[in-house]
């Protein structure tokens, strides 16, 4: 991961240098065919202060950036929301990408901390509690235990769970075995509630919310390898009134949650923001149509939370995000 970062950086600092010559000898051959003189030290300045840019960038998000952790406070307000659950918290999380934390267990700790620090009700995970391997966890189970909401921790599945991007599990069989130790990791030695297309039920007296769960369901095209297990109309097998959806990725709101259902709360991840995200701007968009933050329509809410770890070692204005959701009856 960091060495593909680094040659991805030293392509676009390449990359730069050789756009800006390129624009340099066309407007250095209109020059000379309009009898003109032109400098090149500007256009030789120019290059070199954008590939300075780019390198303070680059450290910044990968010394800086990565670490800036960012709590955000939303009020969700609907009708189905019964009273017993009026201000109830819900701490949102998502893509932990445990490898991220590798030599930096205190970050780690931090964030548990900070979780807590916001006294849940319940806390939801949505997905990519690891990157290429189930070891990336084994250092980190201690720091996770820690981790404290009244009603538990439910969680989902997440792309790379599935140990579709790893080299280390070649065959199917390999990758079956690590999804269950990871499965087993979650919900024995963690004590954490996953749904996998299933829901469970909270109740508060005579009144409940129900959390459904799906595995990773992609429902588009993103340029990237990616898988479609979940299964919706399963999860939601039984339930009513006030359900709040888990699923990994936001691209499943869009396609089935909006055109096939009535839930009203959708929580997602997996989209990062790109890991880059300026002035509200992040290249996130080029791939997803809802990449960070809260979505509404026609009554139906969706919030994409851009993630706690990294797949490259770097953020630049998309800081690690924990999102913290009270519920409100109408």
């Amino acid at each position: 991961m960091i060495r593909l970062t680094i040659i991805g950086t030293l392509i676009i600092c390449i990359a730069i240098a050789i756009a800006t010559h390129l624009l340099w000898a066309l407007c250095w051959g209109i020059a000379r065919c309009l009898h003109h003189h032109l400098r090149y030290a500007p256009w030789g300045w120019t290059s070199i202060g954008l590939i300075a840019a780019v390198l303070l960038m680059m450290a910044y998000g990968a010394w800086v950036g990565r670490w800036q952790l960012e709590v955000t406070h939303h009020d969700y307000s609907h009708a189905s929301v019964p009273k017993a659950f009026e201000g109830y918290r819900i701490v949102h999380i998502s893509d932990l990408h445990l490898g991220t934390f590798e030599g930096h267990p205190d970050k780690l700790e931090r964030i548990v901390e900070t979780i807590n620090q916001q006294h849940p009700d319940l806390i939801c995970f949505t997905g990519d509690m690891v990157g290429i391997s189930v070891d990336e966890a084994l250092p980190h189970l201690a720091t996770l235990r820690r981790l404290q909401a009244r009603d538990g921790i439910s969680s989902v599945l997440g792309n790379h769970d599935f140990f579709i991007y790893s080299r280390q599990y070649a065959s199917k069989h390999d990758k079956a075995k690590a999804l269950q130790r990871l499965i087993e990791i979650q919900t024995q030695e963690l004590g954490w509630r996953l749904l996998r297309n299933e829901s469970m039920v909270i109740e508060r007296g005579n009144e409940r919310i129900t959390i459904i769960g799906v595995d990773n369901s992609s429902c588009r095209g993103q340029g990237f390898h990616t898988i479609h297990k979940g299964d919706l109309r399963q999860a939601m097998r039984g339930t009513e009134g006030m359900r709040i959806l888990l699923s990994h990725d936001p691209t499943q709101w869009e396609a089935e949650v909006l055109t096939q259902t009535d839930i009203p709360l959708t929580l997602s991840g997996h989209t990062h923001a790109a890991q880059i995200r300026i002035g509200g701007w992040t290249p996130a968009k080029w791939t997803f149509h809802q990449t960070d933050g809260m979505y509404n329509e026609h009554g139906q809410s969706l919030y994409v939370n851009i993630g706690l770890g990294c797949t490259a070692p770097l953020r630049i204005g998309a800081e690690p995000e924990i999102t913290v959701l009270t519920l409100h009856t109408k």
